[in-house]
């Protein structure tokens, strides 16, 4: 069974930091491209950053410069810090795993940026 666990989501004031993890299992992680995708009420999903299986990355034009996606082969885990928040990055974070056909989500962590 292919589990994805978002977690480290919470209430953070424009400005500060946060730690996003995906601990995944049931998958052989690391041939899966990873990324992050959020929705914020009222809204399409949006891309958020993806790592490929050799880990190159990308990023939504939004969080280039502020947001970092890495990954632990070894914890298969996929991270993704967060920096300099803004009120508009207030959205659900999910993860997804892609490997060929095969499509997998999270089911999103809440991430609120607010004074």
């Amino acid at each position: 069974q292919v589990q994805l666990v978002e977690s480290g989501g919470g209430l953070v004031q424009p400005g500060g930091s946060l730690r996003l993890s995906c601990a995944t299992s049931g998958i052989i992680f690391s041939i899966y491209d990873m990324g992050w995708y959020r929705q914020a009420p009222g809204t399409q999903r949006e891309l958020v950053a993806t790592i490929t299986s050799r880990s190159n990355t990308n990023y939504g034009d939004s969080v280039k410069g502020r947001f970092t996606i890495s990954r632990d082969n070894n914890k298969n885990t996929v991270y993704l810090q967060m920096n300099t928040l803004k009120p508009e990055d207030t959205a659900v974070y999910y993860c997804n795993a892609k490997f060929a056909n095969r499509v997998y989500w999270g089911k999103g962590t809440l991430v609120t940026i607010s004074l």
